[in-house]
């Protein structure tokens, strides 16, 4: 039998009796171990190696666990902390304490977290009490990490969970291959096996000498495990943006651009948001400390500030409460792109404004909302509005159910809703197709007299805002939005999703 080099080097390392590790056989034969593999791989094909997979989990130290071992950690810092204050004896000012384990920021909240759960002590009233039979010594938490840092292993996998839970571990898994002899492989080593130089590709000089026709080529095995290589792509997001973009363009929209900071006046005011509605406390948006915006026109100002004050038309009568022209020139992070809206149908844009007209924008909006499933402090807008005289509810459902299909949706619900700018108006919903949980997806409606009457519109505008992340959640079956975007952001997920064409 004759045999490339390397498979002949890696058979006669290899153990009838005893699993060799790959990484032993490489030690052995001085081959790389990714040669190793590979002639390990081909021997098993040739049935003279078996080879064995085992999976093992895997504890490595963080930055945060390593500095712990060198200093401690906070729970215990701050348990020995109180010792020496005397909260042994009765409870003491948790300030104290603090000072005195010298904990700053993070360590801080982490003490106080762990203390109690590890029976260390109690927190009352801004007082801690210990407990004087605590043994931080035996905590098996501070024990694993000693053990990990000497170089040790953990058998107690709550404990590693535990660890890893708090930053402090990473845990990955490690496949480790071994080898013996088959008796097919024992037979062929007592019967002889002879080396053969092979090649591995066609050179100029093999074709020159005609070498080539006389030489062993080696095989390739296109089944042999490898290592995956991941290609850059664009980001699921952006990839749903751009199709977004794609529908509405072919629906005849013209796309908005604008500030991301803007002035509450656009932002709100021209939206016929009361000056003291709750959203617009400083608890729900994200204020800057600029300047206050002054190219904003008067007239329009003016305008707007009577639409507020006494209302708009026959039939209007504002909201009689105060409105400050000051906090209108204000500068915020802008809530949602209706802003664009604003400055578009105003003129103040550059935009065409003899109806029939549609437009559109997928841009970054910003809110002080608190983070879940379906929650995020930023995310993208699907901000749209159709101009023309004798609209209807029927002609913006008809406009969601088209757009929608686009995207495979068919099933969108309509409930009516209440806003300050728009009447009547609706919010739209869809089913997961995972979870089968209704979502709400956006917010619709027929812009008021109120709004429109401001801007110099006389006309019908219905107008929408709708969340780009939702409507990648309901094509790509995302159960969470950090699936999509963020530092929870699962990378095997946004590496295979596919946008809905």
């Amino acid at each position: 039998m004759r045999l490339p080099e390397r498979q002949l080097a890696v058979l006669e390392a290899a153990s009838a009796t005893d699993e060799l590790t790959m990484d032993e056989i490489a030690t052995e034969t001085g081959l790389k171990p990714e040669t190793v593999t590979g002639a390990a791989f081909d021997l098993r094909d040739e049935g003279l190696l078996a080879v064995t997979e085992t999976t093992t989990e895997i504890a490595e130290l963080t930055d945060e666990g390593r500095e712990y071992v060198a200093e401690g950690l906070p729970e215990t810092r701050l348990y020995r902390a109180a010792v020496d204050a005397g909260a042994v004896d009765g409870a003491v000012s948790m300030g104290e304490v603090i000072g005195r384990a010298d904990l700053a920021g993070p360590e801080v909240d982490i003490a106080l977290a762990n203390l109690p759960r590890k029976g260390f002590g109690t927190i009352d009233s801004g007082e801690l009490t210990v407990d004087p039979d605590a043994d931080p010594d035996a905590d098996p938490e501070a024990a694993a990490l000693a053990t990990l840092s000497d170089g040790g292993s953990v058998d107690d996998e709550s404990v590693l969970d535990r660890l890893a839970s708090r930053g402090l571990v990473d845990l990955a898994e490690r496949t480790t291959r071994a080898v013996t002899l088959t008796d097919a492989g024992v037979d062929a080593l007592m019967e002889g096996v002879e080396a053969a130089e092979t090649v591995g590709q066609v050179t100029p000089d093999l074709l020159a000498s005609g070498e080539w026709a006389d030489v062993e080529f080696a095989e390739y095995n296109v089944e042999a495990d490898a290592p995956a290589v991941e290609g850059g792509r664009k980001h699921v997001l952006r990839r749903t943006a751009d199709r977004v973009k794609d529908v509405l363009v072919g629906m005849g929209f013209q796309e908005m651009e604008g500030p991301h900071a803007d002035s509450d006046f656009w932002i709100n005011d021209c939206l016929f948001m009361p000056q003291d509605h709750p959203a617009r406390t400083h608890w729900d948006r994200f204020a800057l400390d600029v300047e206050p915006m002054e190219d904003i026109p008067e007239a329009l100002i003016d305008r707007v500030e009577t639409a507020h004050r006494d209302g708009w038309g026959e039939d209007g009568d504002g909201y009689h409460s105060p409105w400050s022209e000051e906090f209108a020139r204000e500068v915020a992070l802008r809530g949602h792109t209706t802003s664009l809206s604003m400055r578009y149908l105003s003129g103040y844009a550059g935009a065409e404004l003899e109806p029939p007209q549609r437009y559109f924008s997928v841009e970054k909006v910003y809110r002080n909302d608190t983070l879940d499933p379906t929650h995020l402090l930023e995310f993208f807008q699907i901000e749209g509005w159709v101009m023309a005289e004798d609209l209807s509810v029927r002609d913006l459902m008809g406009t969601f159910e088209e757009f929608y299909r686009q995207f495979g949706i068919t099933d969108i619900r309509f409930k009516p809703h209440y806003n300050p700018y728009t009447e009547p108006s609706f919010e739209l919903f869809g089913d997961h197709p995972e979870t089968g949980e209704e979502i709400e997806i956006g917010n619709s409606g027929i812009f008021r007299e109120e709004v429109t009457g401001p801007l110099g519109v006389d006309c019908d505008v219905m107008a929408w805002g709708l969340a780009l992340e939702r409507l990648a959640m309901l094509t790509t079956g995302a159960e969470d939005i950090r699936d999509l975007h963020g530092t929870l952001a699962d990378i095997d997920f946004l590496r295979n999703a596919e946008v809905s064409y």
